[in-house]
Parts: structure tokens; C-alpha cells; sequence
């Protein structure tokens, strides 16, 4: 390492993070820049071994969790911003230096919100999900693909998965339609792709399942109406303890299911939901509590008598996402308290 690339006395580390390149600002206690350099991926370690313990901040991106978890191992202290709130600290030009001093900048105001380091364990189970979303669209891209291909032969078949896999054999085999054979030919390739893709789906979806039932915050998770093993393996993955958020309404907030707000001499004027946050997370709550409005037994549980109030007084839309928001809340309290379980009926006081 070179000797104009030694670490300073910096108490403040800003990194822009590149695919082979990394550019360091160091900021001092009055936060004025001491340190400008860039670094290749494999000095970029050494230069933090040899750094006094300091804050490093870098934005939110690809690559951004194996960093800060490298760097914590180090005996530093980690921040993840967003990147839209860096973007109000760059100043003028945008350089990959300017960049990071404007990251090292953010993360020493008070009020700046960060993103949680995860484990190596959430960053899985989170590949996981993703990889299972990606499956499921394409399923419904390829059905949706067979489904115009049969309507250009005259040939309506139904909406949904389901039906269509029902139907599809029979339509394949009928010779007195208009499928032509070389159309019929490609439609059983196709079909064939679909059912590897189904078989794949399935194995992920056995995979994180298995992890449900073994992890202890998922299963008590999933005693939530509404929340089965995918919405609790999700949350887990990108929520964690729950720690980083300081009361439910702030997971709420985090997921997109408060109402946004734009509020002005004096008036307050509340919009719809702010749809912000992990979109994957939100419609999993979303669809889960379309669930309970329709099969939850509200005789027997807490939540009944509240969603027979609001669905008398408002849309059934809405009664879906008030009740997301509120298992949202239900969900932070399970998380952040050891043990906590979902209680259907109200505890009896003593």
C-alpha cells in the first residue's frame, strides 16, 4: 500500500462502491474531508484493517451487505443509506469522489434512516424468494404466451394456472380443432417447459418451508392470521429482530401500508398508501390479509369485531390494507419480544 494511501485519523469513512473500484472519502471530527483515495477490491480491506475502528457509510447497492459485513469484522462501525437520501448532499458535479463525501456527509446527520446489515443466513433465505418470484412470473409469462398462441387458432381456453392445466391436454389432443401441427408441436414443448418449471418452483418452495419450520421467529410469525411460511420467511429475511425500526407504526411505514401524506398551513391532507419499501413484503401482507377477510373465523379471534366496524364504514379494499398494516404491528411486536405469540382471543386482565 502506498503512503499516500495510508489510513488518517478519519472518524468518518464514506464509500462509493464500484464493480472493481472503491472510492474512499475520510472526514474528520468537524467533518471536514482529510483522506481522498480509490482502492481496488482486494486493497480495500487492507486499508480498513489498518484504520483506526471509525464510521463507514456506504449506499445501499449490490454489494453493499458483503462489504459492511466484511467491514464490521474489522471492528468498524456500519452504516447502509438509501441512495435517495444521499442524492441532497451531492454537491454540483457528480464524480465518484464527490459521490463518496457526499455519502460520508448523510450518514453523520441525526435523522438519517439506514438500512439494516444482514446476515449471511437473510441474505439466503432472501436469494430464495427471489429466485421463487422470478420462477412464478415467468410461469405466468409462459401461460400467458400458450394461452395467445391457442387463441390465434380459434381456441379460448381459461384464465388461471389452474384451469389451464386442466385444459390444456385436452385441447392438445383434440384433432378437430385449428391447431395446426406445427403449432401443436410447439405447445407440447411448451408445456413440457412448464412443468420443469413447476417442479422447480416446488422444490424452492419445500426449501423455504423446511426453513420456516426451524427457524423460531417464522413459526411464531406464522401464527399471525394471514402470515403463512413464505410471508414469515420474507419478513424475516429482510426485516431480521426488528430492532432497527423504534415502534410498529415505523414497520408500517417501512412496508408502504401508512397513507402518504402532503400536509401544509396547518392542513392535513392524507393520501393513499405510500407504497414504499420492499414491494415483495408488502404484497405477500397483502394477499394474506385478502385471505383473512374472506375465511378468518371472527367469532373466535381478537380481530373480529374490528374488521366487521371497519367493513361497515368503508370499502373492502381498504379494510385489506388497514388489516396489512395492522399485522405489520403484530408482526414488529412478535419480532422485537423473545417468545411473543400471536393470542386470538383477548387476554383476560388480571
Amino acid at each position: 500500500m502506498t503512503l499516500r494511501n495510508k489510513p488518517r485519523d478519519a472518524e468518518v469513512y464514506g464509500v462509493d462502491i464500484g464493480k472493481t473500484v472503491f472510492h474512499v472519502v475520510g472526514l474528520d471530527a468537524a467533518g471536514k474531508p482529510i483522506q481522498k483515495a480509490s482502492f481496488r477490491r482486494d486493497t480495500l480491506l487492507k486499508f480498513f484493517e489498518a484504520a483506526k475502528p471509525a464510521l463507514v457509510d456506504m449506499e445501499a447497492c449490490a454489494g453493499s451487505q458483503w462489504l459492511a459485513r466484511k467491514i464490521l469484522a474489522l471492528g468498524h462501525k456500519v452504516r447502509i443509506v438509501p441512495a435517495q437520501f444521499v442524492k441532497p448532499y451531492v454537491k454540483s458535479n457528480k464524480s465518484d469522489i464527490i459521490d463518496a463525501a457526499a455519502i460520508a456527509e448523510a450518514v453523520t446527520r441525526p435523522t438519517m434512516r439506514f438500512v439494516e446489515v444482514k446476515s449471511v443466513a437473510q441474505a439466503d433465505l432472501q436469494a430464495l424468494h427471489r429466485i421463487r418470484d422470478q420462477m412464478m412470473t415467468a410461469r405466468t409469462r409462459l401461460i400467458n404466451q400458450m394461452r395467445a398462441f391457442c387463441l390465434e387458432c380459434g381456441v379460448a381456453m381459461h384464465q388461471g394456472a389452474g384451469k389451464f392445466k386442466a385444459d390444456f391436454p385436452r385441447i392438445i389432443a383434440d384433432e378437430g380443432n385449428d391447431i395446426s401441427a406445427a403449432m401443436r408441436r410447439l405447445l407440447l414443448d411448451l408445456f413440457e417447459d412448464l412443468k420443469r418449471l413447476e417442479l422447480r418452483i416446488g422444490q424452492v418452495t419445500k426449501e423455504i418451508e423446511a426453513i420456516a419450520a426451524v427457524d423460531d421467529r417464522a413459526r411464531r410469525l406464522m401464527t399471525v392470521p394471514g402470515i403463512g411460511a413464505l410471508a414469515a420467511t420474507a419478513i424475516v429475511a429482510t426485516a431480521g429482530d426488528g430492532q432497527q425500526f423504534k415502534k410498529a407504526r415505523d414497520m408500517a411505514a417501512w412496508l408502504g401500508l401508512v397513507p402518504r401524506q402532503f400536509s401544509t398551513g396547518g392542513k392535513t391532507t392524507l393520501l393513499g398508501i405510500s407504497k414504499r419499501g420492499n414491494q415483495y413484503v408488502r404484497g405477500l401482507l397483502v394477499h394474506g390479509s385478502r385471505s383473512c377477510l374472506l375465511h378468518l373465523d371472527r367469532s373466535r379471534d381478537r380481530l373480529g369485531a374490528w374488521l366487521d366496524a371497519l367493513q361497515r364504514r368503508m370499502h373492502n379494499n381498504k379494510v385489506v390494507v388497514a388489516l396489512a398494516a395492522k399485522i405489520a404491528r403484530i408482526v414488529w411486536v412478535i419480532l422485537t419480544r423473545p417468545g411473543a405469540l400471536y393470542e386470538r382471543h383477548q387476554p383476560i386482565p388480571a
